[in-house]
């Protein structure tokens, strides 16, 4: 399946059109599987797509964001990144190595149905990092002492 052919319906449902422009950074997200930040998306976007233009993909970022195909999320060092929407996940990030591990959002339902009802607000949607300190880094600190 393409970008085009999988994510051009979903725009069209909502009264959008497919532009060069978010198809290049669908593709790049798409393919990235991981984070990416604006300055990672554009400058891979930019190879398919010479035109691009950097504010172009932050604005693009923040439409495809309200529309809910991309997430944004913070990285471990407070930079804004992008992910398709779709599996959704938060982040536990060491503090002291920036190792950075998914956790799967099943895991916080109950504290979103909870937020729910007890504020009043509905569809509550976030993408939640966690910091701590790892397991290997919790050794080390211990060899340390």
């Amino acid at each position: 399946m393409t970008c085009t052919s999988e994510y051009a319906p979903q725009l069209r449902a909502r009264g959008f059109r497919m532009t060069s422009q978010r198809l290049a950074i669908l593709h790049v997200l798409r393919h990235a599987g991981t984070h990416l930040s604006p300055s990672e998306i554009y400058r891979q976007a930019k190879r398919d797509y010479p035109g691009l233009t950097e504010p172009t993909v932050y604005r693009t970022l923040e439409f495809l964001s309200d529309i809910a195909l991309v997430r944004p999320s913070y990285s471990s060092s407070g930079h804004m990144t992008y992910e398709l929407a779709g599996n959704d996940h938060h982040h536990i990030v060491c503090k002291h190595c920036g190792t950075e591990i998914e956790v799967e959002h099943t895991l916080l339902e109950s504290l979103y149905r909870l937020l729910e009802t007890t504020s009043g607000y509905r569809s509550i949607g976030s993408h939640v990092t966690f910091f701590g300190v790892c397991p290997h880094c919790q050794t080390t600190q211990k060899k340390e002492i």
